[in-house]
């Protein structure tokens, strides 16, 4: 077992900051759960693009509100306290809060911790075995 507490992961550098967003990553690979675990702020007014090709992700918000477009289907959707969205497909999707929202994340395959999107919205596949815990409290 191992506990973690938000607030310490914010001041770590297991807190990663990016244009339009912040993640709190409570969980990681090296952490062998077979999954990461995220709290992640998506700030108002941004158009977030997305399109995770080597990560299932499914995310629950807690605050705030917005839409996802899901590119493929041409379908948009509204975001608030409760609403899931699942990315089983590696869906391309735009996220624009309209206020910011807090989330909490989860990722398949887990990251690594230190990952931001790339030029397509993507996370970069992970090819390095999982090690022992790095952050255990």
């Amino acid at each position: 077992m191992f506990i973690r507490k938000l607030q310490d992961i914010r001041k770590s550098d297991r807190n990663i900051k990016s244009k339009g967003w912040e993640s709190a990553r409570l969980q990681l690979k090296d952490d062998n759960m077979g999954f990461s675990f995220h709290v992640t702020t998506m700030y108002a007014g941004e158009e977030l693009h997305m399109h995770y090709q080597n990560h299932l992700e499914s995310v629950l918000v807690l605050k705030g509100t917005g839409t996802i477009e899901d590119l493929g289907e041409g379908v948009t959707h509204q975001l608030a306290p409760g609403v899931m969205y699942a990315l089983d497909k590696h869906d391309k999707h735009i996220v624009r809060p309209e206020t910011d929202i807090l989330c909490a994340c989860v990722f398949n395959p887990p990251v690594t911790g230190k990952e931001v999107h790339d030029e397509s919205g993507a996370y970069p596949a992970d090819t390095e075995q999982a090690k022992e815990p790095a952050f255990a409290e």
